[in-house]
């Protein structure tokens, strides 16, 4: 699970039951321990939330198929798997727990071996899956994120602008004279061109709410939300300075000796009358006037 140990949220309302199943995974994870469902659910929302519960069904107040269902509603904790820890040993019951989405039932008395060994297996999956839909989400040359994920984002921040009547801004760049840098110094120099590039865009993104990403080629995305026009433009000329101060050579450039960009940036307060694809829309426009202005520039409106 990387550096930091799972988390483990054991919930059962009896003591020794949780002491026994703490003193079994202590040593491996990091363990919170829940009395009630009421207390289970609290818990499940603090951050870090847990990477995996180990529920109880039969308790007092709220049962665990309760618990579960509460949780398979949160959005916030919909994605938290569950483990079904009961002393009910019936189909139906079994049926009904996977129905609502737990992901495997530990009978008791419990076996050490074979709590440990679940455990273990479902948390090394779940951390294969993670890699592998963040792998998904990232450009393979310059490890940002890709198109596919950047316009997830820009949807979810499109709808929370609009609920929030914000402005929200994107700003589309493109690598001037990129066809002859590949031409002149080989497609492999250009590559780690890309990598610099995207590098430089990242480390000049001051804040965590700003995103960027690969939109395709030499063509990058930066989504600002909650940023008027004026604002953005000084990120983009903040982004623009950057990657020109890199002064990666580039000597068929009909603009400069090194490596510069064109930056179109587009911004918006009004939601009613349009989508996410129109403000892109609006920032590739504005991108291609930065072109015809004569490029290593930023243009915006």
């Amino acid at each position: 699970m990387g550096h930091e140990p799972a988390r483990i949220l054991i919930v059962d309302d009896e003591k020794i039951n949780l002491r026994v199943l703490a003193d079994l995974l202590k040593d491996k994870y990091t363990i919170m321990l829940a009395r009630s469902g009421e207390q289970a659910l609290k818990l499940a929302h603090q951050e870090p939330r847990p990477d995996l519960i180990l529920l109880d069904i039969a308790m007092p107040g709220m049962s665990g198929f309760e618990v579960i269902k509460k949780l398979k509603h949160d959005d916030a904790t919909n994605h938290i798997p569950v483990i079904f820890i009961t002393a009910l040993d019936s189909r139906e019951q079994e049926e009904k727990g996977l129905k609502l989405g737990a992901v495997d039932y530990i009978t008791k008395p419990i076996s050490p071996p074979i709590v440990k060994i679940r455990v273990r297996n479902y948390l090394d999956m779940q951390h294969k899956y993670k890699l592998l839909e963040q792998k998904a989400n990232l450009d393979g040359l310059t490890e940002i994120p890709n198109r596919r994920c950047f316009e997830e984002v820009l949807a979810r921040e499109w709808q929370r602008g609009k609920r929030n009547a914000s402005p929200l801004s994107v700003a589309m760049l493109d690598i001037d004279c990129f066809k002859q840098y590949n031409d002149h110094y080989g497609h492999q120099t250009g590559d780690i061109a890309l990598q610099r590039v995207a590098r430089s865009i990242m480390d000049s993104l001051k804040r965590a709410s700003d995103y960027a990403g690969r939109y395709g080629g030499e063509e990058f995305v930066i989504l600002m939300p909650e940023t008027p026009l004026e604002s953005s433009l000084m990120v983009a000329e903040r982004i623009r300075s950057d990657i020109e101060s890199l002064a990666i050579p580039h000597a068929l450039s009909s603009i400069a000796p090194h490596l510069t960009v064109s930056i179109g940036v587009a911004s918006t307060r009004d939601y009613a009358e349009s989508g996410p694809e129109e403000i892109i829309k609006r920032a590739d426009q504005h991108m291609y006037t930065a072109k015809q202005s004569g490029r290593n520039r930023v243009f915006g409106e």
